[in-house]
C-alpha cells in the first residue's frame, strides 16, 4: 500500500478541492469519504428509509465509483444531487449512526489502498479512525464565516436554476453541521494528536496545497532515507 494522506476538517473548509490538487501533483489517488456519507443520505431521501437498519443496509450495499471530480452512484453522476440542501440538511445526523460509519469504513480503506503509490483522503474522521496510522495528517478549518462565503459562492455555480438560501442561512447550516460532528458519541469531529492543523481563513487554496504537497515529499524522503541506511 502507498502513502495515505488525511485530511479532515469541518464543512465548507476547502477540503476536496485541496485534496483533489494535492492528489494530482503526487500522483495518487482521491478518496471523499464525505461524497460517501452523502451518498447514503441521498439513497435514505429518495428511498424515504431512515431508521438505523435501514440506513445500515443502504451503507451495506452501497455501489459507488470517483471519477475525477465526478461521484456515480450505482454508474449515475450524482455529484450536483449530493450538495443538494435536503442531503445537507440530513448528512450529519446519517453519518451518526453507528452501524453507517462500521459498513463504509471498509469501503473507504478499499478505496485508498487499490492505488499502489498512495491516496489522499479528505473528510471528518480520517486521521483518526479510518486510517489513524496515516503518514500524513492535516486538519483544515476555516471561519464560519469564510466557509459560508465560499460555500456559498460555489452553490451560485453549481446549483443553477435551484432556489439558493440565504448566505446567513448557509452559515447557520455549516454552524449547525458543525455543532452535530463536534458532539456526536461515534468519532467526532477533532484532530488528530499528531496531526498539523491549518487555518486557511487568510490564507489562499494554492498555498494551502504548497504547504501539504511539501510536507508529503518530506514524509517521503524521509522513509527513503531510512531505508537507504537500513540497507548499509
Amino acid at each position: 500500500m502507498g502513502l495515505i494522506v488525511a485530511i479532515d476538517g469541518p464543512a465548507g473548509a476547502g477540503k476536496s478541492t485541496v485534496a483533489r490538487a494535492v492528489a494530482r501533483q503526487l500522483g495518487f489517488t482521491e478518496v471523499n469519504t464525505g461524497a460517501i456519507y452523502r451518498a447514503v443520505t441521498l439513497l435514505a431521501i429518495e428511498q424515504a428509509r431512515e431508521e438505523p437498519d435501514e440506513l445500515q443496509e443502504i451503507a451495506r450495499t452501497l455501489v459507488l465509483q470517483f471519477e475525477g471530480a465526478l461521484v456515480l452512484l450505482d454508474g449515475k453522476d450524482v455529484t450536483r444531487d449530493l450538495r443538494s440542501e435536503a442531503v445537507n440538511k440530513k448528512v450529519s445526523q446519517v453519518a451518526a449512526v453507528p452501524a453507517v460509519r462500521t459498513e463504509l469504513l471498509g469501503l473507504q480503506r478499499q478505496l485508498a489502498r487499490a492505488h499502489p503509490r498512495g491516496a489522499v483522503l479528505e473528510g471528518r474522521d480520517v486521521g483518526t479512525v479510518v486510517f489513524p496510522d496515516a503518514e500524513v495528517k492535516i486538519f483544515l478549518t476555516a471561519s464560519a464565516q469564510e466557509r459560508a462565503r465560499r460555500r456559498y459562492t460555489e452553490m451560485q455555480f453549481k446549483t443553477a436554476g435551484w432556489v439558493l438560501p440565504s448566505i446567513t442561512e448557509v452559515q447557520a447550516s455549516i454552524e449547525r453541521r458543525d455543532a452535530l460532528d463536534g458532539s456526536r458519541v461515534v468519532a467526532p469531529l477533532r484532530p488528530a494528536d499528531d496531526a498539523t492543523v491549518i487555518d486557511n481563513t487568510n490564507t489562499s487554496l494554492s498555498d494551502v496545497v504548497t504547504e501539504i504537497v511539501s510536507l508529503v515529499r518530506a514524509t517521503i524522503s524521509s522513509y527513503d532515507a531510512q531505508r537507504s541506511d537500513s540497507r548499509h
